[in-house]
């Protein structure tokens, strides 16, 4: 027995190949499933089972797709009512492949069909020797329970006895698979190592060491991290089966004409995925920016219309390929077209161009601290923000200026400020599309003005390998130094 495991960054998925001498199965595929047919060609198998734990929200599966490559057997979670071809499983259930025995156990919590797969490899022994646990449990967290409205205390305490009552009863040796490593929103503090094994969970996790279900609840349903609008749509996808990816439209060059005539379209988004500071130079009027190099595919399903024809403003077609990859991964399925030649390309063809103002971490310092006043909105996390923040910032998640864009006044200069300048390139992107005319990003971000010295460093910068999305702020809110009135 052998497991291969597949992780894909940005959305900070885990999926798995379980190998056998002739057969594998992979455990919760990505959409593109090139990766697992490369892997069974190099290892010599076929794949003849498709596992899925629950229906996921971050990413459109793969499962269809694979069947399709491979006519394997795709298994799901029974109460997930899948409108597709499948075996569906729940506690009690069964399946061999070769010497591999899986187990099936309900962990209902993180969705309300969650199960996960128990494997004995009976060639050595009769006992588990590892589990699949999905978004139950994860290393160092567990899944969320608040995904489904008006659901999450029903899902939470599913959860508590998912974890207690049923996975921590396994042997403390019994190695744990997960969906999801650090940075996935799937879970609050998602540790960075690939796997675990149920005894370091049981006595490390911090989320296992709250007493009692009440109490488990009430953490598990406060301060958790937002969820990206994808996730709201993306269960009901995977349960009906994702299209095809070779069904979707493929990308296309538009001359800078082209791209014009495209753009005016109603269902249309015109996309900058260049860093920041290139953004800020010089951009297609009414763009959105999304840096590639960032958490692109999250705040692509978070902030795109799902139906959006997507037209890419990138350096070069591959960097567009690229895109349109992370947008099928989080389903966003609309028409994919880039701009030949880019922006020069654009500007040389004579049409109109936008600007933001840049500014570094000592040009805000010197406008906080001075006696003009100015509007800072600080576009991260709540929790981010409460570690620590300048003074008289004002908090605005960047996906939420959609709509909160009217607690501010589009006549006044805002400065926008978020960990390192890609959110708040986000933020400054959705601002112009709604009239405001005087907008700055800060360079840099709270790192840039941190390592000036004007403010301590943020918890998630001192631990680039854990969760971007803290469950714990230790000590009290801190505000830095700075005058400021909106």
């Amino acid at each position: 027995m052998l497991v291969v495991h597949v992780f894909t960054p940005k959305i900070a998925h885990s999926s798995y190949l379980l190998v056998g001498k002739k057969s594998c199965a992979v455990v919760d595929p990505r959409r593109d499933v090139d990766v697992y047919l490369a892997q069974a060609r190099e290892l010599g198998v076929r794949i003849t089972h498709v596992l899925e734990t629950h229906l996921h929200a971050d990413f459109a599966s793969g499962h269809l797709d694979l069947a399709q490559a491979t006519g394997a057997t795709i298994y799901a979670p029974r109460a997930a009512g899948c409108a597709f071809d499948h075996v569906g499983v729940d506690a009690g259930d069964r399946i061999e492949i070769e010497d591999m025995r899986l187990d099936v156990l309900e962990t209902a919590g993180h969705t309300p069909e969650h199960v996960c797969y128990v494997v004995t490899d009976t060639g050595r022994g009769d006992g588990p020797v590892g589990v699949f646990t999905g978004d139950t449990l994860f290393v160092g967290d567990v899944g969320r329970p608040d995904l489904f409205p008006n659901r999450a205390q029903e899902l939470a305490r599913s959860l508590y006895h998912s974890l207690h009552d049923v996975l921590l009863r396994l042997p403390d040796h019994c190695e744990v698979y997960p969906a999801h490593g650090a940075g996935s929103l799937c879970g609050r503090a998602v540790g960075a190592k690939y796997r675990t094994t149920i005894g370091y969970e049981r006595r490390y996790n911090a989320t296992l060491q709250i007493r009692g279900e009440a109490e488990f609840v009430r953490s598990l349903t406060s301060d958790m991290p937002p969820a990206p609008d994808h996730f709201a749509r993306l269960s009901e996808v995977n349960r009906r089966g994702p299209a095809l990816l070779a069904d979707l439209p493929p990308l296309i060059e538009l001359s800078p004409a082209e791209f014009r005539a495209r753009r005016e379209r109603e269902e249309a988004a015109v996309v900058d995925v260049r860093g920041y500071p290139a953004f800020a130079g010089v951009h297609v009027p009414g763009s959105v920016h999304l840096d590639l190099a960032g958490n692109f595919p999250t705040f692509a399903g978070w902030v795109l219309p799902p139906d959006a024809d997507l037209l890419w403003v990138a350096d070069r077609p591959e960097a567009a390929a690229e895109a349109t990859l992370w947008a099928r991964r989080v389903g966003l399925d609309g028409s994919a077209a880039y701009l030949a030649g880019g922006i020069a390309a654009w500007a040389t063809s004579g049409f109109g161009v936008g600007h933001l103002h840049l500014v570094s971490a000592e040009d805000l310092h010197a406008r906080v601290t001075g006696d003009d006043p100015i509007v800072l909105v600080d576009v991260r996390t709540p929790l981010e923000f409460r570690d620590s923040h300048i003074a008289g910032a004002i908090n605005i998640p960047a996906p939420d200026l959609r709509t909160r864009h009217t607690d501010l006044d589009p006549n006044k200069p805002i400065f926008l400020i978020c960990s390192s300048g890609n959110r708040s390139g986000l933020a400054a992107s959705l601002l112009r599309q709604r009239g405001f005319r005087e907008v700055y990003n800060v360079a840099g971000g709270m790192t840039g003005y941190s390592a000036a010295g004007y403010a301590k460093q943020c918890t998630v910068c001192e631990n680039p390998h854990g969760s971007r999305y803290f469950a714990q702020i230790a000590g009290p809110q801190v505000e830095l130094d700075g005058r400021r009135t909106r």
